[in-house]
Protein backbone atom coordinates (compact mmCIF):
# COMPACT_ATOMS: atom_id res chain seq x y z
CA UNK A 1 0.00 0.00 0.00
CA UNK A 2 3.02 2.39 -0.52
CA UNK A 3 3.24 5.15 2.43
CA UNK A 4 0.95 3.48 5.56
CA UNK A 5 -1.54 5.70 7.52
CA UNK A 6 -0.82 9.32 7.84
CA UNK A 7 -1.66 11.73 10.28
CA UNK A 8 -3.37 13.71 8.07
CA UNK A 9 -7.50 13.86 8.24
CA UNK A 10 -8.90 11.77 4.93
CA UNK A 11 -11.09 14.14 2.44
CA UNK A 12 -13.54 12.24 2.67
CA UNK A 13 -14.15 13.24 6.34
CA UNK A 14 -14.03 16.95 6.13
CA UNK A 15 -17.31 16.54 3.99
CA UNK A 16 -20.79 16.88 5.82
CA UNK A 17 -21.74 13.82 7.59
CA UNK A 18 -24.63 11.51 6.38
CA UNK A 19 -25.20 8.15 6.82
CA UNK A 20 -23.13 5.40 5.37
CA UNK A 21 -22.93 5.09 1.16
CA UNK A 22 -21.71 2.60 -0.96
CA UNK A 23 -19.36 4.42 -3.80
CA UNK A 24 -17.21 2.96 -6.39
CA UNK A 25 -14.50 3.81 -7.58
CA UNK A 26 -13.59 2.97 -11.27
CA UNK A 27 -12.22 3.05 -14.99
CA UNK A 28 -10.03 2.27 -17.44
CA UNK A 29 -6.57 0.87 -16.11
CA UNK A 30 -3.79 3.15 -15.73
CA UNK A 31 -6.29 6.05 -15.24
CA UNK A 32 -4.17 6.19 -11.40
CA UNK A 33 -7.76 5.32 -9.68
CA UNK A 34 -5.72 4.19 -7.11
CA UNK A 35 -4.05 7.17 -6.58
CA UNK A 36 -7.45 8.87 -6.33
CA UNK A 37 -8.42 6.25 -3.52
CA UNK A 38 -5.53 7.43 -1.33
CA UNK A 39 -5.81 10.74 -1.83
CA UNK A 40 -9.35 10.30 -0.14
CA UNK A 41 -8.47 8.00 2.30
CA UNK A 42 -5.20 8.88 3.37
CA UNK A 43 -5.03 12.76 2.35
CA UNK A 44 -1.34 11.95 0.63
CA UNK A 45 0.00 11.05 -2.24
CA UNK A 46 0.93 7.04 -2.53
CA UNK A 47 2.99 5.89 -5.32
CA UNK A 48 1.23 3.47 -6.39
CA UNK A 49 1.99 0.94 -8.89
CA UNK A 50 -0.55 0.22 -11.54
CA UNK A 51 -2.73 -2.50 -10.18
CA UNK A 52 -3.73 -6.18 -11.91
CA UNK A 53 -7.08 -6.71 -11.20
CA UNK A 54 -8.81 -4.24 -8.80
CA UNK A 55 -8.74 -2.91 -5.25
CA UNK A 56 -11.69 -3.19 -2.45
CA UNK A 57 -11.76 -0.72 0.36
CA UNK A 58 -13.97 0.22 2.54
CA UNK A 59 -13.40 3.10 3.67
CA UNK A 60 -15.16 4.63 6.87
CA UNK A 61 -15.60 8.32 7.43
CA UNK A 62 -18.25 10.63 8.76
CA UNK A 63 -20.50 11.33 5.61
CA UNK A 64 -18.52 8.67 1.03
CA UNK A 65 -3.88 -3.45 -20.55
CA UNK A 66 -5.80 -5.94 -22.05
CA UNK A 67 -5.17 -8.47 -19.28
CA UNK A 68 -7.36 -5.98 -17.20
CA UNK A 69 -10.50 -6.41 -19.53
CA UNK A 70 -11.13 -9.59 -18.69
CA UNK A 71 -12.53 -7.77 -15.05
CA UNK A 72 -14.91 -5.87 -16.39
CA UNK A 73 -17.84 -8.11 -16.54
CA UNK A 74 -16.93 -7.66 -12.60
CA UNK A 75 -17.90 -3.97 -12.80
CA UNK A 76 -21.37 -4.71 -12.64
CA UNK A 77 -21.64 -7.03 -9.80
CA UNK A 78 -19.81 -4.50 -8.02
CA UNK A 79 -22.05 -0.91 -8.74
CA UNK A 80 -25.12 -3.31 -7.58
CA UNK A 81 -27.00 -1.11 -4.84
CA UNK A 82 -24.08 1.82 -5.18
CA UNK A 83 -25.25 5.09 -3.97
CA UNK A 84 -23.08 7.10 -6.45
CA UNK A 85 -20.21 6.13 -8.57
CA UNK A 86 -16.62 8.07 -8.85
CA UNK A 87 -15.09 7.89 -12.66
CA UNK A 88 -11.72 8.07 -13.05
CA UNK A 89 -10.15 8.89 -16.47
CA UNK A 90 -6.99 10.25 -17.66
CA UNK A 91 -7.07 13.38 -19.35
CA UNK A 92 -3.60 12.84 -21.31
CA UNK A 93 -5.06 9.46 -22.78
CA UNK A 94 -7.38 10.25 -25.79
CA UNK A 95 -7.67 6.68 -26.92
CA UNK A 96 -8.23 5.39 -23.70
CA UNK A 97 -10.84 8.54 -22.96
CA UNK A 98 -12.87 6.65 -26.56
CA UNK A 99 -12.69 3.37 -24.79
CA UNK A 100 -14.02 4.71 -21.55
CA UNK A 101 -16.83 6.00 -23.40
CA UNK A 102 -18.37 2.65 -23.59
CA UNK A 103 -17.63 1.78 -20.34
CA UNK A 104 -18.93 4.77 -18.55
CA UNK A 105 -22.74 4.13 -20.44
CA UNK A 106 -22.50 0.74 -20.31
CA UNK A 107 -22.21 0.66 -16.18
CA UNK A 108 -24.60 3.64 -16.31
CA UNK A 109 -27.46 1.68 -18.52
CA UNK A 110 -27.93 -1.05 -16.10
CA UNK A 111 -30.91 -1.19 -14.88
CA UNK A 112 -29.63 -1.07 -11.19
CA UNK A 113 -27.76 1.73 -12.18
CA UNK A 114 -30.73 4.31 -13.23
CA UNK A 115 -30.44 7.09 -11.64
CA UNK A 116 -27.16 6.43 -9.87
CA UNK A 117 -25.30 9.69 -9.40
CA UNK A 118 -21.80 9.67 -11.33
CA UNK A 119 -18.73 11.90 -10.46
CA UNK A 120 -16.48 11.73 -13.28
CA UNK A 121 -12.87 13.29 -12.40
CA UNK A 122 -10.83 14.21 -15.28
CA UNK A 123 -7.26 13.55 -13.73
CA UNK A 124 -4.13 14.68 -14.81
CA UNK A 125 -4.86 18.26 -15.92
CA UNK A 126 -1.90 19.68 -14.30
CA UNK A 127 -0.05 18.48 -17.51
CA UNK A 128 0.48 20.51 -20.20
CA UNK A 129 -0.92 18.01 -22.70
CA UNK A 130 -4.09 17.36 -21.04
CA UNK A 131 -7.68 17.36 -22.44
CA UNK A 132 -9.98 20.79 -21.43
CA UNK A 133 -13.33 19.99 -19.81
CA UNK A 134 -16.20 21.12 -21.90
CA UNK A 135 -14.12 21.47 -25.15
CA UNK A 136 -13.37 18.07 -25.40
CA UNK A 137 -13.88 15.39 -22.57
CA UNK A 138 -17.12 16.30 -22.03
CA UNK A 139 -17.49 15.63 -25.61
CA UNK A 140 -15.48 12.61 -25.82
CA UNK A 141 -17.01 10.89 -22.89
CA UNK A 142 -20.56 11.55 -24.62
CA UNK A 143 -22.08 12.58 -21.48
CA UNK A 144 -25.09 14.24 -23.25
CA UNK A 145 -26.03 10.70 -23.86
CA UNK A 146 -26.36 9.45 -20.51
CA UNK A 147 -29.95 8.93 -19.35
CA UNK A 148 -31.56 11.97 -18.45
CA UNK A 149 -32.36 10.03 -14.96
CA UNK A 150 -28.80 9.62 -14.38
CA UNK A 151 -26.92 13.15 -12.66
CA UNK A 152 -23.45 13.58 -13.56
CA UNK A 153 -20.66 16.07 -12.58
CA UNK A 154 -17.45 16.28 -14.52
CA UNK A 155 -14.25 17.41 -12.32
CA UNK A 156 -11.08 18.59 -13.55
CA UNK A 157 -8.15 17.59 -11.08
CA UNK A 158 -4.86 16.18 -10.34
CA UNK A 159 -4.95 13.58 -7.49
CA UNK A 160 -1.33 13.51 -7.03
CA UNK A 161 -1.65 17.43 -5.49
CA UNK A 162 -5.06 16.65 -4.31
CA UNK A 163 -6.57 19.43 -6.69
CA UNK A 164 -10.13 19.53 -6.58
CA UNK A 165 -10.95 16.17 -5.35
CA UNK A 166 -12.83 17.51 -2.66
CA UNK A 167 -15.12 20.14 -5.28
CA UNK A 168 -16.22 17.09 -6.85
CA UNK A 169 -16.48 14.70 -3.68
CA UNK A 170 -19.35 17.64 -2.84
CA UNK A 171 -21.16 18.11 -5.65
CA UNK A 172 -21.68 13.79 -5.64
CA UNK A 173 -22.47 14.12 -2.01
CA UNK A 174 -25.44 16.61 -3.00
CA UNK A 175 -26.43 14.83 -5.87
CA UNK A 176 -26.71 11.41 -3.68
CA UNK A 177 -28.55 13.29 -0.87
CA UNK A 178 -31.23 14.77 -3.66
CA UNK A 179 -31.63 11.22 -5.13
CA UNK A 180 -32.36 9.96 -1.31
CA UNK A 181 -34.74 12.44 -1.17
CA UNK A 182 -36.60 11.60 -4.31
CA UNK A 183 -36.70 7.83 -3.65
CA UNK A 184 -37.95 8.54 -0.06
CA UNK A 185 -40.99 11.03 -1.89
CA UNK A 186 -41.55 8.30 -4.53
CA UNK A 187 -41.74 5.48 -1.85
CA UNK A 188 -44.13 7.76 0.18
CA UNK A 189 -46.44 7.86 -2.61
CA UNK A 190 -46.53 4.31 -3.23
Amino acid sequence: MGNGLSDQTSILSSLPSFQSSHIVIWGLDCARKTTVLYRLQFNEFVNAVPTKGFNTEKIKVTLGNSKTKKLRPLWKSYTRCTDGIVFVVDSVDVEKIKEAITELHKITRISENQGVPVLIIANQQDLRNSLSLSQQIEKLLAMGELSSSTPWHLQPTCAIIEDALKEGLEKLHDMIIKRRKTLRQQKKKR
